[in-house]
Order: structure tokens, then sequence, then C-alpha cells
């Protein structure tokens, strides 16, 4: 979407996006623990893209609408129809027609949110790691900004934010703040602005038992207290990785790059919010071997948070990026070995989904207004169980976006292949930055400018070389990338063949071959992949799975993807030794890419279904509610 008022109506967006724009709004929230809601207001700052402006639609979704005003003066408004998947269109007359184009104005709209809020989640105390607070996050991508602010709600439409926030729990959000003060009764007002403009899906907001460490010259580590310590040793890094994206690209524009690690029930990976970074606390390996993944939330600070687009520019350019960051600071067959992973993630969304499934399109048609947080789950459960294994089933149920992240990814490594490498094509990406920073833009532009770029600077030449891309199959067609990409195989083969020996030594005695020495060497990626291998042959006898945790000490590994697929390998099995460490993991974290599978593979092994039952019945009030109800499915015990 581009930010003119020509651009076409964004299809999942009800508001009348080619009359008025947003340029700023304030929050003004006050948060209740007790009832589960934010009451409050929002004032809009708008401009007029037309003449005779007469209304401003907007964006909501389960919200109390109480007043809207103009000046002060009160507006009629009507709340439409609810639509399953985009909410209810706010529609606010105007009362006298705006004549004029470019015409400044100011909304405030009085308002609180629902029980049925989607955009925020209340947790329980025993939800967190202390136990004795409740607490409080958001969620707003794809469109649930509109369920805790009515708004455009669409990533056509950038703005600033500022907020006033009064809570009895200390709050931060996607911004600086600027203030607090105390206010009455035990509450404090903490105040925040966002001075880069931004789509709406980016305002974000936790409140809860929340303290910091500086662990760099810009960045913070916020957490429960309990887990400051770890924290902070896990994230100090985080400036080698900031430093590399400014390298790479621009000046890092944000001012601060915070991080929340979310209590233990959290059930995602994290989310790239400005200045405050949501992360998994399962990053807290303890041994740092799970701190890269910042570097994919880093790299959103330009690509998607800066530089705004749909899919699979947004997560594309961003893997792009951050394999650039891996590469940087850990070598270049490290960038590959990540790269083969992705690829192999890839091969398995594609074989989940078909070959001819329009989810496996780089760029989708949502023009029937189809909710995009839905759009790749649209394959039924049962039927992805008949694709793939449990265990090696993607994550798609959770990350919608999984698909255009390396899908997009292999496109951009191709066409830094064909105009002849690094040296050539970094450069395009810091001036594609430089050029639509703080712009939302659209594919056809992207390529555009691609193309005007290398012409400038390379001359006709690169011009042709770029019409030798077959762009329709690309960015149009369905199934896996029309190219191989060719990946440097070194560090994965390792992985293979360790593998491979342990697969063939299935009906051997002599075990005398292994030693701790096979994988001393190997990263956290090497160990996940060639577990990830195994899971992929016939289940091992135990004596092989006994006899590999004597040697590889597998058990004892902090690292939560580690841990996952090595767990996964032993329950494949029925071996009921794991069993235990199972219940540990599945227990003091409840990331849903790790608790789903674990619970239905547990379930289904010898001596194991009771136990993921009464497992889940004991902890259930643990688990974020979305986890819950879709672990109580994968267990038979809700339709």
């Amino acid at each position: 979407m581009c930010l003119s008022h020509s651009a076409p109506k964004d299809p999942s967006s009800l508001a009348n996006l080619k009359q008025v724009k947003s340029t700023h709004l304030h929050l003004d929230w006050t948060i209740s623990f007790d009832n589960k809601n934010i009451t409050g207001s929002v004032l809009l700052d708008l401009e007029t893209l037309e003449d005779n402006v007469d209304k401003v639609i907007l964006d909501s979704s389960y919200l109390a609408i109480r007043r809207v005003s103009l000046n002060n003066q009160d507006l009629k408004y009507t709340l439409s129809e609810r639509d399953p998947s985009l909410g209810s269109a706010l529609t606010i007359q105007l009362g006298e027609p705006i004549a004029t184009s470019g015409t400044k104005f100011q909304l405030k709209i009085d308002y609180s949110t629902t029980e049925k809020c989607t955009a925020i989640q209340f947790l329980e105390p025993e939800q967190t790691v202390g136990k004795k607070q409740p607490y409080l996050f958001s969620q707003c991508q794809a469109i649930h900004a509109r369920a805790f602010c009515p708004c455009q709600d669409s990533p056509a439409i950038k703005l600033t934010y500022s907020a006033s926030v009064t809570s009895p729990l200390p709050v931060v959000m996607s911004a600086l703040k600027t203030d607090d003060c105390a206010a009455a009764n035990g509450l404090t007002t903490y105040k925040f602005e966002q001075r880069t403009s931004i789509p709406s899906y980016l305002i974000a907001i936790a409140a809860g038992n929340l303290v910091s460490r500086e662990i760099g010259p810009r960045s913070s580590v916020w957490c429960e207290p309990e887990v400051l310590e770890q924290a902070a040793w896990e994230f100090d890094s985080t400036e080698d990785f900031i430093r590399t994206g400014e390298e790479l690209l621009t000046p890092y524009e944000w001012g601060r790059y915070d991080l929340l690690v979310l209590p233990p029930s959290f059930p995602y990976g994290g989310m790239e919010n400005p200045c405050l970074t949501f992360v998994t606390p399962t990053l807290l390996a303890g041994d740092k071997s799970a701190v890269d993944v910042v570097a994919h939330e880093i790299a959103h600070s330009w690509m998607g948070n800066l530089v705004t687009t749909r899919n699979w520019l947004n997560e594309g350019h961003t893997m792009f990026i951050e394999r650039k960051i891996i590469g940087r600071l850990h070598g270049e067959a490290e960038r590959q070995f990540s790269a083969i992973v992705g690829w192999k993630a890839l091969k398995e969304d594609v074989a989940l989904f078909g070959a001819d499934s329009p989810a496996t399109v780089l760029k989708p048609d949502l023009s029937s207004g189809t909710d995009p947080d839905d759009y790749f789950s649209s394959v039924p459960y049962g039927k992805a169980k008949d694709k793939l294994p449990y265990h090696s089933m993607p994550n798609v149920f959770l990350d919608s976006q999984y698909l255009s992240i390396e899908k997009g990814f292999n496109l951009l490594y191709y066409i830094e292949k064909v105009v002849g490498g690094g040296d050539i094509f970094e450069p395009f990406l810091k001036s594609y930055v430089e050029k639509f920073a703080g712009q939302s833009i659209t594919t056809d532009q992207w390529k555009d400018y691609l193309y005007e770029y290398f012409e400038k600077t390379h001359g006709q030449s690169l011009v042709d070389k770029l019409n030798t891309i077959d762009w329709d199959t690309w960015i149009n067609g369905r199934g896996m990338p029309p190219v191989d990409p060719e990946f440097d195989t070194t560090l994965a083969k390792q992985c293979y063949d360790l593998a491979d020996r342990w697969d063939k030594a299935r009906n051997s005695s002599d075990l005398s071959g292994f030693s701790p020495s096979d994988v001393k060497s190997f990263t956290a990626g090497q160990k996940i992949v060639f577990l990830e291998r195994l899971t992929d042959c016939d289940p091992l006898p135990h004596a092989l799975i006994k006899k590999m945790d004597e040697l590889y000490q597998l058990t004892s590994i902090r690292n939560a993807d580690i841990r996952f697929r090595w767990q996964n390998l032993c329950v494949m099995t029925s071996y009921e030794t794991i069993y235990p460490e199972v219940v540990e993991f599945i227990t003091e974290q409840g990331r849903m890419k790790f608790v789903r599978p674990l619970y239905r593979l547990l379930y289904e092994a010898k001596n194991g279904k009771q136990l993921a039952i009464d497992t889940f019945l004991n902890h259930k009030h643990f688990y974020h509610p979305i986890a819950a109800s879709l672990i109580e499915k994968d267990l038979g015990l809700k339709q």
C-alpha cells in the first residue's frame, strides 16, 4: 500500500482511507486488572485527502464506544454489524462537510475495551513467573489494533503516537518513555511518545511486575524480577546486532532497542514492536545459544517498521538481513546453514498445504476481505496431520507468515546471485531503506525501484540480468521457488552424516564408533538439524537413545529448541525415561510451538495418554487461554 489517497482500498480495513488519513494518535488509558479492560479515549489527528469530506470511517472490533466529539461538540456515529474477520466499521458524521483537501482536524473518541478484545491478553498471577501479580500484554499484528483503539488499522497508514497510561503496575510501550508520576489510589501515570511513524499494528503495551536493567548503550531488558539476572546476561550482545544492522543499512532511528521477556505462559515466539521487542522466555537457554533470534527482530527495525509493506516484502527482507547479520558475526557458513534450515522448513510447509495451494503464493490475494491471521491457516488440522507427521509439522498455525519469510528470502538470495553477489546487492538494500523510510509501499514500487537503482548505478548490463528472473513465477506462482538455491552444505552435511550413522547402527550391538567428540564442535543449530534428521527416520531402539544421551548429554541441555527436538525423538519411541523431563518442560513454559506437539506425542506414546491428560488438567490455568483451548482439542478433551 502506498500513502497516496489514490491507492486502492486496503481489503483488510473498513476505513475510508481514500478520503482521510491519520497522522498522529494520543491514547489516554486507565488499566483495570480487576475488570480486565482498558478505559479512556483516543485523540486522532486527521487530514482530509479529498474535498467535501462529510464522514470518517474507522476500524473497530468489540469496543464499547461512549462518545465521539469534534472541538468538544458531540458527533453522531454508528457501528456497523460486525464482520467476522474485519470487525465493525465506526462511521462518524462530521456535521458540516470539510470543504478543502488537506484540512487538518481532531476527533476524540471515548471508549473501553471489552472481554472479547483480541488485542490484549490479561494473565492471572499463576501464569507469571512470580505468581503474585497479574500481567497484561498486547499483540496487534495483523489487524488487532482496532480491538484496543478505533483507528485506521491498515499498513497503508503510518502515524506517530503518544500515550498517557494510568496503572497499578509498571507499564512499557513500543515508544520512548517520557515521564511517570504518581496518581491517586496507588496508581501511576506513565507517558510515552513514538516519534517515528509506524503502522497501527506496531502499537504495543505491557504491564505487570516489571523491572529493567541496562544491557547496552541504547538497550535495556525488561522482565519480572525473578529472571532479571539471567535475561540481562543472555541478551548482553544486543548492541552487536544493532551495530551490524547499521553497517548493512542505515543508522538505527528509534532511539532505544529494549527487550521485554514475557512470562512463561506467553504462547508465541516474539514480536518486533519498535523500541520494545517482545520475546519468549524460551530464549533464555543459559548459554546464549538462542539469542541470534534477536537478529531477526532487530532487522525488522528497518524492514517492516521503518519501510512498511505487506507480507513477503516485510518478512523476506527481514530474514535476508537477519542472515546477513549472522554471517557478519559468525561467518558465511553459518548464514548458509541457517538458509538450509529455512529451505527445509519451506519444503515442509509446501508439502503441508499442497504445491497447488494459494497459501504457497509469495504475494497472497486478500482482496476478498480474508482475515490475514487466517489466510495461511486455511488447511484443516486433520488434513495437516494426514500429510505430515506431527513432530515435523511446521509452525504454520502459529506464524501465518512463515511461507513468505522463507520464499521471500530465497527470492532476494537469488537476486543477489544474479546481480553478482553481496558487494553489488547490499548497497541496493541500503538505498532501498533510504528511499522508502517512513513510507508504506507495494511490491510493484519495490520492483520498480530495484530496476531504477541498478540501471542508474550499473547500467543496462545489470538490467539485462534482472530480466532473466521469472518474476511472475516467483511472486505469483504456487509451490516451491522455481530455482534451487544451491546453498553451501558444509555445516549441514556433518549433521546429516552423524544422523545417518546412528540410523545405520540401529541393529548393531557395537556402538564403540560413537563418542562425545561427535558433537563437540556442533553449534546449537547443528544439534537441532541432527535431531531433526533422526526424527525423519524410523524410531530408534531404546538402547541407542540411551547411549546417545550418555555420550552427548542431550537431556541436560537447556536450549529450548534442542530440548524440544530431543524430547520429540525420545517420545516417538515411547522412551519412558524421558517422560518426567517432558512433563517438566511443558509445564514450565507455554510456547505453543513446543507444548502442543509434545502433549500430542505424549498422548500417543505407550503409557503416555493418561499422563498427558493429567498433566494438562493439573496445569490448565498456567497456559494462555488460546494455548489451553488448542491443547484440549489435541488431547480429545474438547471438540
